[in-house]
Order: C-alpha cells, then sequence, then structure tokens
C-alpha cells in the first residue's frame, strides 16, 4: 500500500481506498494542511459516510505533502471572537472530531512533519498514532490567547495524563516523535522510508483481523476511560453478539485448518443499510 499515494483531486479533503482500508488526506500541501470551517464540515460528512460503509474496515487518516497538519487555518481564527461565527465554527470543529471518535471500526492516523494544535486534535481522536521519527507535535493556543476546545482537552488528558497535558498547552512548545512516545501522545516511531511500510502492512493486519473484537473492545476500552470499569449490561450485549454473529465459528476453523480467517462480522447500521432494513 501506497500511502504516499496523492489524494484523488485537488479538493481539501479527499479519500482514497485500497481493498478493506480507506484514506482521508488532509490536502492543503501548500499551507501544511491547515484546517479551515469548511473542512471540519467535510470531515464529519466523510467520516460518516465511512463508518456506514461495510466495505470499509479501518480508517487511515493522512496529511498530503510533507506535514500531517499544522493546526486550524489562522485566517478563519479571527471568527472565534464574533459569538455567531465562533459557536458554528467551534461545533463544526467538535462534530468533526466526535465523528472520528466514535468511529466504528479502528482508526490510524500516520503523521510526518507538523502535528500542531487542529492537527493534534485530529490524531488524537483516533484510535492510534504511528508516526515519522521528524514528526513535530505541540498544542499551542497559548501563542494566541485562545482557549483550547474543552472537548479536545479532554481527549488529550485521557490519552497523556494531567501533567503532560498542563506541558504541552503552558509552554506551546513543539516535542519531537521520541518525546511523544514516552508520554504516550503516539504509538510508534519510524524512519521516513519504514513508516510507509508499517503503515501500509498495519492498516492490512487490521483489515483482515475481526471487527467483531475490534469493535468490542473499543466500546469497552471507552467505559474504561469514561466511567472506570464496563458496565454490565454492555459486556453482555457483546457476548451475545460474538455467540450471533459468524466471527468465532470462522476463527475457529481457520485456526484448526491453519488457514487465514475471512472474517465477516459488520455493525447492524451496517447489515440494515446494506439489506435495505430500518
Amino acid at each position: 500500500m501506497n500511502h504516499r499515494a496523492a489524494p484523488p483531486s485537488e479538493e481539501p479533503l479527499g479519500v482514497t481506498r485500497e481493498d478493506a482500508v480507506a484514506t482521508l488526506w488532509l490536502n492543503r500541501p501548500a499551507k501544511r494542511n491547515a484546517v479551515t470551517l469548511a473542512m471540519w464540515q467535510g470531515i464529519a460528512r466523510l467520516v460518516g459516510e465511512l463508518a456506514d460503509d461495510p466495505s470499509v474496515r479501518v480508517l487511515v487518516v493522512r496529511g498530503a505533502g510533507d506535514h500531517f497538519c499544522a493546526g486550524a487555518d489562522i485566517a478563519q481564527l479571527a471568527a472565534l471572537a464574533d459569538p455567531a461565527r465562533g459557536a458554528a465554527y467551534r461545533e463544526a470543529n467538535r462534530t468533526a472530531e466526535d465523528a472520528l471518535a466514535t468511529f466504528p471500526k479502528p482508526s490510524v492516523a500516520v503523521v510526518q512533519g507538523f502535528c500542531i494544535g487542529g492537527g493534534c486534535e485530529i490524531a488524537v481522536a483516533c484510535d492510534l498514532r504511528i508516526v515519522e521519527r521528524g514528526a513535530r507535535f505541540g498544542i499551542t493556543p497559548a501563542r494566541l490567547g485562545i482557549v483550547y476546545p474543552a472537548f479536545a482537552v479532554e481527549r488529550v488528558v485521557k490519552l497523556i495524563g494531567a501533567a503532560a497535558t498542563k506541558y504541552l498547552l503552558y509552554s506551546a512548545e513543539l516535542v519531537d516523535a521520541e518525546r511523544a512516545l514516552r508520554i504516550g501522545l503516539v504509538d510508534e516511531v519510524h524512519d521516513p522510508g519504514g513508516l510507509e511500510e508499517r503503515a501500509g502492512a498495519f492498516s492490512t493486519t487490521l483489515a483482515g483481523l475481526s471487527l467483531l473484537t475490534q469493535r468490542a473492545a473499543k466500546e469497552m476500552v471507552a467505559a474504561v476511560v469514561d466511567h472506570g470499569a464496563i458496565d454490565a449490561e454492555l459486556a453482555r450485549t457483546w457476548e451475545r453478539e460474538a455467540q450471533a454473529g459468524p466471527d468465532v465459528a470462522e476463527g475457529i476453523r481457520a485456526f484448526t485448518e491453519q488457514e487465514r480467517p475471512r472474517f465477516t462480522w459488520t455493525t447492524r447500521r451496517e447489515r440494515s443499510t446494506r439489506t435495505g432494513e430500518r
């Protein structure tokens, strides 16, 4: 899989697909992929469409060119001072982040270059982050006198803890990939050539595993992070889903016969869309 392949058009957002892996591109390389209001709105729409597509089993989020995302487009940040325009911008921002955070399949941010401000929001909203050794990370509203969105602060604290979040927000400093790995902001660091190979192989591996297991794990982990425990009813729901679905039998069959499993479980919404049910 060639993750450095160009997005399909010159639009500021694009989607490419290879087998069961969809890649969402931030595509303003001349602006280091700075995010506009229209892009926040488009992210929510495109991620929602991919969530409902049963042919998509993994979402990769990337930036075109040399950078992942240098943050929000500064030309539009003045809108935050106007109550109505600021509210519309923040709502679009939050809706996009929520769409990524609640995406019902594995999501992976593949990061090179700058990942700053709104770019960090996007990466943190994904499940996992695989990055290039030269990447730089920062949350820099203190340079502009802006209050970082509360929902974004919550996600960062849940990921890296209070002290590390305070350091990034107070100082507005950029940290390198190795420090980001140490504080838990990213999951893997690779040399430039190795990043592409690992991103392709990892996303393909995820797409070939049981989405049932992955979706259950995502909801259970979220329950622990948000509430400190997994609700008994949530656990029973997934136990029943596993018993009724095809993946357990397929996994056992493939293991016994020493074959690659062909997992077919999809979410209820996808099944309803595919069969025309309401």
